[in-house]
């Protein structure tokens, strides 16, 4: 039988535990994002927005065009000051192409556009405005983003079931977070 101080005793299980945790949190596919970011999981965002509790669509679209959908405008629910790093749709739908991302200020486009036919006459001209989404986006605490952010499809194919899931990678202090907001868009071809 092992005789040991008790100091040595606290030592060993201390070190067991720190193992255990480091063990557990590599296990645990939510911790780290695809793409190997050591981002975690945040909940800074209200997600109980208007574009959190519905379908935005178009029963009218054909293939070839080119859609603006605008993510859910982020509102920093928290007290603390967050930067915006990056936008995303975690399931386009069958049939549409990610062709990129934008951010821009809402002031520029006169209101947030849900969602836009590229080219059309109601829709903002997204390549001549600024975007924002090379660089850090400021959500000061308790307040909504003057900036929204939004994604760009191409209908390659009628697409098949809608686009969901938006998240967000946000710094909050040192820390990187992500989270995910509902959000659901709908194209259907004719």
């Amino acid at each position: 039988m092992f005789q040991g101080s008790r100091a040595s005793s606290i030592r060993i299980r201390s070190a067991l535990l720190v193992a255990a945790i480091l063990a557990l949190s590599s296990c645990t596919s939510d911790s780290t994002p695809a793409g190997g970011s050591n981002a975690l999981p945040g909940n800074a965002l209200d997600g109980s927005g208007n574009q959190s509790n519905g379908i935005v669509g178009n029963e009218n679209a054909k293939v070839g065009q080119v859609w603006w959908f605008a993510l859910p405008l982020p509102v920093n629910s928290s007290e603390t000051d967050i930067e915006i790093t990056s936008s995303s749709v975690l399931e386009p739908a069958k049939g549409l192409k990610v062709l990129g991302y934008g951010a821009y200020d809402l002031e520029d486009t006169e209101g947030l556009p849900l969602m836009a036919l590229e080219g059309s006459g109601d829709a903002p001209k997204f390549d001549e405005l600024k975007n924002h989404a090379n660089e850090p986006v400021t959500v000061k605490g308790g307040e909504e983003s003057e900036i929204f952010f939004a994604v760009r499809l191409k209908i390659e194919a009628p697409p098949s079931g809608t686009t969901r899931g938006c998240r967000y990678e946000y710094r909050q202090g040192r820390q990187l977070y992500r989270q995910t907001l509902d959000c659901e868009l709908a194209l259907r071809t004719n």
